[in-house]
């Protein structure tokens, strides 16, 4: 695809806006994107904390206009163990203590919502080769939360099922082929 601005080049950088519903894209190459002001370096470079201060600096101003001073009261919130600001810990990117992680709560799932893409729990990976027995266990675990909501609900014939696979589950890991 070629750039739509100078029709010379080819396009490397596509962009999408939507507004009000709208979308627009805009295909460019990289210079008239740095010509045209859609993209930008700070001289010193970009670096992974200007990226991740990123997400903490937000406006303010009508947060602050629709919630009045409370929302600055939440935003100078202080550590009781360290004394950390939230202000310190928006332009630091770290936390001082573990003690920061219960005080800052509230203000910390929109961001961590924003960066993993609406989850503010991590659940993790297990790798393939390695985690033959955890795949099993968390199996096992899925298996028994299913077999406790079974018979809370009387459904006997079913839980009887899900206790068997259970049962076959735990002989596999420890290995009894019997």
């Amino acid at each position: 695809m070629e750039c739509q601005e100078c029709h010379k080049r080819q396009a490397t950088l596509h962009f999408s806006q939507v507004i009000n519903g709208n979308k627009t894209e805009v295909h460019v190459c990289e210079v008239c994107a740095k010509e045209k002001g859609y993209m930008t370096y700070p001289e010193e470079g970009y670096s992974l904390h200007n990226l991740l201060s990123g997400l903490f600096n937000f406006d303010t101003s009508s947060i602050d206009n629709q919630k009045g001073s409370s929302y600055k009261q939440a935003q100078d919130l202080q550590c009781p163990q360290c004394e950390m600001r939230f202000s310190e810990f928006k332009r630091v990117g770290k936390f001082g203590c573990a003690e920061c992680y219960r005080t800052f709560s509230e203000r910390l799932d929109p961001i961590l919502r924003r960066v993993h893409s609406g989850n503010t729990k991590h659940h993790g990976k297990i790798p393939t080769r390695k985690g033959g027995d955890l795949h099993m266990k968390k199996e096992i675990e899925s298996h028994k939360a299913e077999l406790h909501h079974l018979i809370e609900n009387e459904a006997f014939e079913d839980a009887a099922k899900v206790r068997d696979k259970i049962k076959e589950l735990e002989k596999q890991m420890r290995g009894d082929n019997t």
